[in-house]
């Protein structure tokens, strides 16, 4: 049996978005309610250029948004049922695009998403939120019967941004209840003879916010589960789509089918705006992941995540050529074995790149520039937890955010010790960047994206000596001038996108004795729970934080606020 390769085919739906930032986690149906015939012509021509690149490409299935949009019911709103009475119809539409190329169809819902007017009627009604899922589903499952599967997420919710009309929430809270969920809708998928997949991912709410890296929480959301219908989907790492995290153990940890999810238009690495290679980091995951047992496929996600104003469109427009050969590289490694090398050759032939040698050491430069600056590595390779999630290993750069902060800096100095190793690695990969840029020019390939990346960059090699050098007044010119010089260089009004630098250099007012028994106590090295953290981290600082966010809200920073689905979620 050939392997599931799954690309996500939201790309089309994202065109016409004019706001600066982004949110990429789904199609934005806020932006289609009022879509005419020429905008949907447009989404149509898109997908039907994008699913026959990928179906050429290898790929056999693909995910579109959302089911909750696509199954009418006499409780919602007139003017929501007039909605999903056009998407109904345009979706048929994409459905049978894809599934002319080749692709199999799988459609993504959260649990649980509805509308104001149907949650006050279920609540009337005494229908709990599963019940009426289930109904939903068998509806759609009998609607459309050319949907191999739906993928659902548990663990995460629609961001603070989104206005649509469906706003979905978490409700599962406790992996008996990720049990309850699973059992109850099976049954559902057996009957209808398609496929459940049920991704892991979750950003550390309730107790089941552990579910993608706790052993016993993943073993109770799964206990007694023996079904044909299920795949669970997995994240390749304990955190989001970063290096320096080792292959998920939960892979080796039960026989039910698994996928494993892979981003290749690398949300916290640039957006595609530059190089940002991942072929031989993920290589290594799958030659790991080749011990698991029944592993059927892959997810590649080649434009879903983040909240960005990086736009290019992956197998649509003609800008995405670093997501696309991530995507090429991942798909061969993954579905045929190739070498890295040998999957770079062919992608290079196929794009009539003039010296593919060239191409390939400009990639390992990049991986090696990645590795050394966007990351700090003595910081990155530690293993630490905050509550139910493991801490990202990258600190100084979120999304499309630099911060250069004195906070950031007090934080850096206590994790990393080689302050010098640091600045080395900085400065090396400047001189890899300068490299890159001749590399680019020998193979054919935009200079410019080098250019922006190298511009961007000496901004993170300015914050590294911010962080381990002296804090002075000269020091924080510098930097002022140098973000000064970039805005300037790279416009609002421009056709580049650009880094947004964050700077705060007012002091920290803290002891740096009270700094390390903070640390200590929030954050730990063990995926285990501490006695600490059940007394303390996993509930007093719920209550705490609470109580900060409601009397003190401007000691919580906007950022962190208005972001995704705001950090308050991590506290739950």
């Amino acid at each position: 049996m050939h392997p599931l390769c799954l690309i996500d085919a939201i790309g089309p739906f994202f065109r016409e978005l004019t706001k600066r930032t982004i949110n990429w986690s789904k199609i934005p149906f806020e932006h289609l309610r009022d879509a005419d015939d020429e905008q949907w012509k447009r989404i149509h021509q898109d997908l039907l250029g994008f699913a026959r690149r990928v179906g050429e490409m290898g790929f056999n299935a693909a995910t579109l948004d959302d089911v909750w949009h696509l199954v009418d019911h006499e409780g919602y709103e007139p003017e929501v049922r007039t909605c999903i009475a056009r998407y109904r119809t345009e979706f048929r539409q994409c459905f049978a695009t894809l599934r002319d190329h080749g692709l199999q169809v799988f459609v993504t819902m959260d649990f649980f998403a509805s509308t104001a007017a149907m949650r006050s009627r279920l609540q009337q009604e005494h229908i709990t939120p599963l019940e009426f899922t289930a109904l939903v589903l068998e509806r759609f499952l009998a609607d459309f019967p050319e949907v191999s599967g739906v993928i659902v997420r548990i663990g995460e919710s629609d961001g603070r941004d989104v206005n649509d009309d469906f706003r979905s929430e978490l409700l599962l809270q406790k992996p008996k209840q990720a049990n309850a969920f699973l059992k109850h809708l099976l049954p559902l998928f057996e009957k209808h003879d398609r496929k459940l997949i049920f991704r892991t991912w979750t950003v550390g709410a309730y107790p089941i916010g552990d579910l993608m890296w706790h052993r016993e929480t993943f073993a109770q959301v799964l206990e007694g589960i023996d079904s044909s219908a299920l795949i669970v989907s997995m994240k390749y790492g304990e955190s989001d789509f970063f290096r320096y995290l080792p292959l998920n153990r939960n892979f080796f940890r039960t026989k039910v089918a698994k996928i494993i999810e892979l981003q290749t238009r690398r949300e916290y690495e640039g957006c595609g705006e530059y190089p940002s290679f991942v072929g031989w980091e993920y290589e290594r995951y799958l030659q790991e992941l080749r011990q698991a047992d029944n592993v059927v496929g892959c997810m590649i996600w080649c434009q879903t995540g983040g909240w960005v104003p990086f736009r290019r469109l992956a197998f649509i427009d003609d800008t995405a050529l670093w997501t696309e050969l991530n995507t090429f590289v991942t798909l061969r490694v993954f579905k045929d074995q190739s070498l890295v090398e040998d999957a770079v050759r062919e992608f290079a032939s196929r794009i009539g790149c003039e010296d593919a040698n060239a191409l390939i050491e400009l990639l390992r430069l990049s991986d090696e520039v990645i590795r050394e600056l966007l990351y700090v590595e003595e910081f990155a390779r530690q293993k630490l937890f905050f509550r139910r999630l493991r801490i990202p290993p990258m600190l100084q750069v979120y999304w499309h955010n630099i911060f250069i902060s004195h906070s950031v800096r007090r934080i850096l100095r206590f994790f990393v010790q080689d302050h010098d190793g640091c600045m080395r690695a900085a400065h090396r990969a400047m001189d890899r960047l300068a490299q890159m840029k001749m590399l680019a020019i020998k193979a054919g390939l935009p200079v410019a994206d080098i250019e922006f990346m190298q511009d961007t960059f000496a901004l993170l090699v300015l914050a590294r000596e911010y962080a381990f050098t002296d804090d002075s007044e000269a020091m924080q010119m510098r930097i002022r001038e140098a973000k000064r010089a970039y805005k300037q260089k790279y416009p609002k009004s421009g056709p580049r996108y650009r880094y947004r630098v964050k700077l705060d250099f007012t002091p920290l007012m803290l002891q740096p004795r009270y700094l390390r028994w903070g640390i200590n106590l929030l954050f730990r090295r063990q995926r285990g729970y501490r006695l600490v953290d059940r007394l303390i981290t996993l509930h007093l600082l719920s209550l705490i934080y609470r109580l900060i966010a409601k009397r003190r809200p401007q000691w919580v920073p906007s950022f962190a606020k208005d972001s995704a689905m705001g950090v308050d979620v991590v506290f739950r």
